[in-house]
Order: structure tokens, then C-alpha cells, then sequence
């Protein structure tokens, strides 16, 4: 019989035999007319399937999910959850992975880019789509073969900021700053003020913390130690926690910002929650200081440069930074290089001076 009863089931199932194989399904109903229809429509299914060779259709999120899954329990799996969420805010989830072209990836890298986001991570971004695809593919699902667009990743150095480029950005966002079609100070929204204001202490603390933007954009007030003037820094990416003591300008903007606080977060969204990723209005500072070809990962990489230049080894920053991978920490390896130079002529000239004395 197609539609039978199974168990202590009130639901109709469909049983069937083809081509050796059995297949049973649940119909999810009780009225034997609609059972009948899904009963017909599933075996035109599994017809197809198996007698056709038609493939599985799947939508763009569950492809995505099925190869996360995948990747349980692995070394990147946090990483993967984070991209998977980014892909899904840009291209539609519902969408049916067939339907995807090499256009819709273009229009990825492009939106992607315009947002300031590094060429490594759309790189990154772009292969977990690409490998979601193949390996639903692989599995028999109904999945094209398309490609990822080219990503140049510079191989040059890291992006830094000088001193007066700081001072450029800095003055890009002052939250006192007039022009721009911005009304005077005293006649603003306060909405508007404290966005202002909001961006300009994020980016201070971006710059003297290093840490990544998401790490500072979250956090929450329970991981500030005013008295003791240390932040309680979790990295979500590698999973460990550094202990960072703040600067003078880092602590008196959260000095000021604990003295108004009116939630559990220091930056907040309209709801009181976490900020989250918004990037636009700091894009566009970036862009009113001139400096068009930064990114938020850029204030990091200033970080970093600067300890370098300071004297640091690069064991000790990436101590600083959280890197899990030393070799990431070698991006700057050649200005530690460049310091440790510099020390050596100091020496040798003070050496130079001291001989010259006893001559």
C-alpha cells in the first residue's frame, strides 16, 4: 500500500519501492486527500532522482550549512559561523544554490570592497561560497559549477598610518568638527552627536589597543578595569584572552564614556546592544583624511608598526595582537629589522666616539 500507518503515528506516511530502493516519508498530515497529492509529487521526485539522474535542489543558506557542518570541531569552524554570517547579509539565503552565477560573486567582492574590507578576508569569504558549492555538488545536489573572481591581495608591505595621517583621520572625526552640511554642535540631534562621538572614541581605542574591530566594538563594560586602567580583551577569532593596560587617551575615553553610561555595552546600537559591524560613517572619514586605500585593519597594522618601531620584538607583539600564528606577527618582521638596524649604528658610533676619546 503507498499510504499507510505507522505506529502510535496519526500522521499518513508514503512507502514505496524503486529500483531496488524503499523509500518512506511522513506526509505531515492526517487527511488522506493531501496525503494522496504529496504521496504523488514525491514519487515524481524520487523518479526523477533516481530514474532521470535530475539532481537535489538546495538554497544558498543551507549549502553554506551543510559545508559548515562539515568543518565541525576543526581549528576555523568559529571563523566559518562568522563568514557565513557576512555572505547571508549580502546574498540572498533563500535563493537556490543553482541559481547563483559568477555575477552574484562579483557583485559580492564589489560590495565587499566598498566597505573597506581587507582583500585577504573577501578572499577568504569568496573560497568558503566556492567550497560550499563544490562539496554539495560532489553529494549529488543540483549546485553549477561556478568560479570566484580574481582578488588581488597585495604582497607588498602592511599598511600603516603616520603620525599625521592619524592626526588627519582624527580630525575627520572629531565630533566637534563643523562643514560638511553638519549643523553647529549646539543644534544637533542628539542621536547625531553621540554617533559622532561614538566613532571618534572607537577609533582611539582601535589605534592604541590594536585590537581587532569587533573585539572593541562589543565589548562589554564587565571587561573594563578603570581603577586598575586594564582591559580584559576575549578574541572571539582565537579564542583567548590578553590583558591590555590602557593608555592615557584610552582611559580617558572610557573614563567619560563609564560616566554616561546607560548600558551594559561601551558602544552601543539604537537598541542599547552591542554596536555591531558599522563601518560606513568611519569609511567615510577614511576617505574625507585622504587616506583611500585603508581599511579599519589598517588602525591594527598601525598598532602593531609602531610597538615594532618602538623596540618590540615581534614575539612581543604578537603577545599584544593575540595572534595564534607567529607567522602572521612576520608581516612586520622588516621593521623590526629596520629598528634593530638603527640600534646597531647607535652602537658602533658610540663605540666610534668612545675610541676617538682614548686616542
Amino acid at each position: 500500500m503507498p499510504l499507510v500507518k505507522r505506529g502510535n503515528s496519526k500522521f499518513w506516511y508514503v512507502q514505496f519501492q524503486l529500483n531496488g530502493r524503499h523509500f518512506i516519508k511522513s506526509t505531515r498530515t492526517t487527511d488522506r486527500k493531501i496525503a494522496e497529492r504529496i504521496e504523488a509529487q514525491l514519487r515524481a521526485d524520487v523518479y526523477a532522482e533516481v530514474v532521470l539522474g535530475k539532481k537535489k535542489p538546495m538554497t544558498l543558506e543551507a549549502t553554506l550549512q551543510r559545508f559548515l557542518d562539515s568543518k565541525t570541531g576543526t581549528a576555523n569552524h568559529r571563523n566559518l559561523v562568522s563568514r557565513r554570517k557576512t555572505i547571508l547579509r549580502i546574498l540572498k539565503g533563500s535563493m537556490l544554490a543553482s541559481m547563483l552565477t559568477s555575477d552574484d560573486l562579483e557583485h559580492y567582492r564589489t560590495t565587499r570592497a566598498k566597505a573597506g574590507i581587507a582583500a585577504q578576508t573577501i578572499k577568504h569569504e569568496l573560497n568558503f561560497i566556492i567550497g560550499a558549492m563544490n562539496a554539495a555538488r560532489k553529494a549529488g545536489f543540483e549546485i553549477p559549477e561556478i568560479h570566484a573572481p580574481t582578488v588581488k591581495v597585495s604582497s607588498g608591505r602592511t599598511r600603516y598610518l603616520t603620525s599625521a595621517e592619524e592626526a588627519r583621520l582624527l580630525a575627520a572625526l572629531d565630533p566637534t568638527r563643523v562643514g560638511n552640511g553638519l549643523a553647529p554642535v549646539e543644534l544637533r540631534e542628539p542621536r547625531k552627536q553621540q554617533e559622532m562621538q561614538d566613532n571618534y572614541d572607537l577609533v582611539v581605542l582601535l589605534l592604541d589597543t590594536g585590537a581587532r574591530y569587533s573585539e572593541i566594538a562589543d565589548i562589554s563594560w564587565e571587561r573594563i578595569d578603570l581603577p586598575n586602567r586594564m582591559i580584559k580583551l576575549w578574541r572571539s577569532k582565537v579564542q583567548n584572552e590578553s590583558v591590555l593596560f590602557m593608555t592615557d587617551r584610552v582611559f580617558e575615553v572610557l573614563s567619560r564614556r563609564w560616566a554616561n553610561k546607560t548600558s551594559e555595552h561601551v558602544f552601543t546600537n539604537k537598541n542599547g546592544g552591542p554596536r555591531g559591524y558599522r563601518v560606513i560613517a568611519l569609511r567615510k572619514a577614511f576617505d574625507r583624511a585622504g587616506l583611500t586605500d585603508c581599511s579599519m585593519h589598517t588602525l591594527r597594522h598601525t598598532h602593531a608598526s609602531r610597538l615594532v618601531q618602538l623596540g618590540m620584538s615581534v614575539y612581543e607583539v604578537r603577545a599584544i595582537l593575540g595572534h595564534s600564528d607567529i607567522r602572521t606577527t612576520m608581516r612586520y618582521a622588516h621593521l623590526e629589522q629596520t629598528s634593530v638596524s638603527s640600534r646597531a649604528r647607535d652602537l658602533i658610533n658610540r663605540l666610534n666616539s668612545q675610541a676617538g676619546e682614548v686616542i
